[in-house]
């Protein structure tokens, strides 16, 4: 699977890209050729393609243009793969956090970017650690910030609530998104698959030597009718993750 990693383009560009503090003019024929019709087409390359699709010639024959016009916007697929993690980030910002709390809020957040994820697999082929700092991030990163003021916490534990909540979800939708890929690919269901497998496994495995798998896996295999279910696994995951911020708040309260 290819692995892309954001923030690889020329800082300058891409900043002022991002931040749109200029539009290239076109020098020459296409005058309806922007920023963002590029980068849109680029998104729907990468949603309908996949990430490894995607190419600054690819997208090129998506509008219908000569490759070279899009460097006269955008320079490079560095550049290019930043506005696409901008724009997308730009899908959570449309609607305004739940009342109910923090608890209410983080898990709003949670199931949004999961919702994210699915829409747009690509993602989680994208290595972001350093981000592409654009309006988008900054204020989806502000508005994940809000979900937790005012609650006891200090900056800096703010900011690792949030970053823990989104390396959880980043891992637990992955399941679900290649659970998804390989039914399209197999044309076989998670279902149809262990019902395939799942009588050859009972009989190749020694339950004496595993005692706990064979008693374990046979529960869940059972239950899930699959080898996982990574949206039950989400849903514990982030029970478990809010029930543990709680127990911090309180005993800040507490301490208090």
């Amino acid at each position: 699977m290819t692995t892309e990693y954001s923030g690889t383009g020329d800082p300058a560009r891409s900043l002022a890209l991002l931040w749109r503090t200029r539009e290239p003019a076109s020098r020459r024929g296409r005058t309806d050729l922007t920023v963002d019709r590029i980068v849109r087409a680029a998104v729907e390359v990468a949603d309908t393609e996949g990430l490894a699709a995607l190419s600054m010639r690819r997208v090129a024959e998506r509008l219908g243009v000569g490759t070279m016009s899009l460097y006269t916007h955008v320079p490079g697929k560095g550049e290019l793969l930043d506005l696409m993690l901008d724009t997308v980030y730009g899908e959570t910002l449309a609607t305004d956090l739940p009342d109910g709390g923090w608890r209410a809020r983080l898990e709003h957040l949670a199931r949004e970017s999961w919702t994210l994820y699915v829409r747009h697999p690509w993602l989680l082929q994208v290595a972001t650690t350093r981000p592409p700092l654009g309006p988008n991030l900054i204020a989806r990163y502000e508005r994940e910030l809000r979900a937790v003021d005012g609650i006891g916490l200090t900056d800096l534990e703010m900011d690792a609530v949030v970053t823990l909540l989104g390396g959880f979800v980043h891992g637990a939708v992955r399941g679900a998104v290649e659970q998804a890929q390989a039914a399209e690919r197999t044309g076989m269901t998670e279902e149809q698959w262990w019902r395939a497998h799942a009588p050859y496994l009972e009989k190749v495995m020694d339950a004496r030597r595993f005692p706990l798998a064979a008693r374990v896996g046979a529960a869940a295999g059972e239950e899930y009718q699959a080898a996982s279910d990574p949206a039950r696994a989400f849903e514990f995951g982030l029970a478990r993750i809010l029930d543990g911020i709680e127990v911090l708040i309180r005993g800040r309260d507490a301490a208090g």
